[in-house]
């Protein structure tokens, strides 16, 4: 019995699988051009008019086309579409369907991230929306459009990749010459000299000198703050409210002495442009004497040695008052505070007590203090003083020497340094040496780690004593205040 053969009926579409907007053969096709340029320099804004020029008069020249818009962004990167406003307004316009056909310079143009220029294709391409890269000649709903934009968005990608690259290697190379630049727009004190290098601003400089003085003083960043606000003083950056973090980073920036650390932060991704504060993965470059100062180096380690004796009190530093952050609980060893009692009737009167009396476990029994009676006894010991001040005096010099002499803490720095050099000269002997010839591996491992630990023991005592050896400046610095 023979099988009965199978008979096969082609039912043709009815819906066409293409999007409304390009199934009309006779309807204008809305055409939309972008173009950018990722710097602001004379010469790329030259080149960014030179675009939207071209492609007006292109688009305008080809009969059955429609211009919807030229699509710009100036002086922004392509490595991401993140702040790429006219881009993102562009691929919303045509997801929406007011753009049938999208126009470009180059593959580097539309994007250098190969997943931001493949989604966005994709994305397009869902939509029926053609992009048209000009210099590759290449049409997306091509059928090898993709396969190209992928190689081509690559080797863009991979631009990018090398120019940062070489862009850090310059700066890098730029801090090891020691090359100090600051962002002088917002840098309170300098501006760029006629050398390049900074130069200082007298008018701007007074005010980084009274910030320091009224720290010195005794004022926290906070009451310097609300101290230059009310006097009107621009911020640096031209505002008028001083923030206590502005006061912060003036105290601290080494720069202010003439010195410069360079390098503290660094871009961890040359895709997403993010910095990262520099704690060790990368070098530092620390440059002495590489600018004019406005304060000099003995009054700005004064200041970091009072901000670090101020966090190392382990409670909020205040101001407000005299005796502020200057009484102290025999039983707790937390500030006294001053506190009003009776404020509203004919009793009111002003007493100071400890700040944690009530919060500790067992109540401080610590007295409350008059302010009166506290003005009264310092009164009397500051008279004291002046009575016998010849004699404190002449007891001074034998004292600030004892305390605060750095001879043996000097010596033993310079030998401790000569230490680091050499094992640093044995590190990299080592390491030639093992690129160099065939060694044990568990002998060379012993080797290296032993003079790696070497190093960080000497490092970490040479730290120690810069540390004792500020202790005992900053010792005579407030010794020498006293007198």
């Amino acid at each position: 019995m023979l099988a009965t053969s199978r008979a096969v009926t082609v039912i043709q579409p009815t819906i066409t699988r293409l999007p409304s907007n390009i199934t009309s053969i006779n309807a204008a096709k809305r055409v939309a051009a972008y173009a950018r340029v990722s710097t602001d320099t004379q010469e790329q804004l030259s080149s960014y008019e030179a675009q939207i020029d071209y492609y007006t008069r292109f688009i305008n020249e080809k009969s059955g086309w429609d211009l919807v818009e030229i699509y710009t962004d100036e002086g922004i990167s392509a490595t991401n579409t993140k702040k790429r406003d006219g881009f993102k307004r562009m691929i919303a316009d045509a997801i929406d369907g007011k753009i049938d056909m999208i126009i470009t310079k180059s593959v580097s143009r539309f994007a250098r991230n190969t997943v931001d220029t493949l989604t966005t294709v994709r994305q397009l391409k869902e939509k029926g929306v053609e992009v048209y890269f000009e210099k590759e000649n290449i049409y997306t709903l091509d059928s090898k459009g993709e396969l190209l934009i992928t190689i081509m968005s690559s080797l863009a990608q991979e631009e990018s990749r090398s120019i940062s690259e070489n862009v850090t290697w310059g700066q890098r190379k730029r801090f090891q010459d020691g090359k100090v630049s600051l962002p002088y727009k917002q840098f309170l004190g300098y501006e760029k000299g006629p050398d390049g290098l900074p130069k200082v601003v007298e008018d701007q400089a007074t005010i980084v000198r009274l910030i320091y003085r009224l720290f010195l003083d005794g004022m926290t960043p906070h009451g310097i703050a609300k101290h230059l606000t009310l006097e009107g003083i621009p911020t640096p950056s031209g505002k008028q409210r001083w923030q206590s973090s502005t006061v912060d980073s003036i105290l601290t920036n080494e720069k202010y002495k003439g010195d410069a650390l360079l390098q503290k932060c660094f871009t961890v991704n040359f895709l997403t442009k993010r910095q990262k504060v520099n704690e060790g993965e990368v070098p530092q470059y620390y440059v002495e004497n590489s600018h004019s100062a406005i304060i000099s180096p003995e009054v700005h380690d004064l200041v970091q040695a009072e901000m670090k004796k101020r966090k190392a009190l382990g409670q909020r530093y205040s101001t407000m008052g005299t005796f502020a952050s200057k009484l102290i609980c025999g039983d707790c060893g937390n500030f006294y505070g001053s506190k009003v009692w009776h404020s509203t009737d004919k009793y009111r009167r002003v007493i100071w007590q400890c700040n944690y009396k009530f919060k500790n476990k067992a109540k401080c029994t610590s007295p409350h203090l008059d302010e009166e009676a506290i003005k009264a006894a310092f009164v009397t010991a500051f008279n004291s003083i002046i009575d016998n001040k010849d004699a404190i005096i002449a007891g001074f010099d034998a004292i600030m020497e004892a305390l605060t002499d750095t001879t043996a803490i000097d010596a033993e720095s310079h030998s401790i340094q000569e230490e680091c050099e050499v094992v640093m000269e044995l590190i990299k002997k080592c390491v030639d040496e093992n690129a160099c010839t065939v060694l044990d591996q568990e002998d060379y491992e012993r080797r290296y780690n032993a003079l790696i630990t070497r190093y960080e023991v000497a490092k970490e005592r040479l730290n120690e004593l810069s540390n004792i050896r500020q202790e005992r400046m900053t010792k005579h610095q407030d010794m020498t205040r006293f007198l």
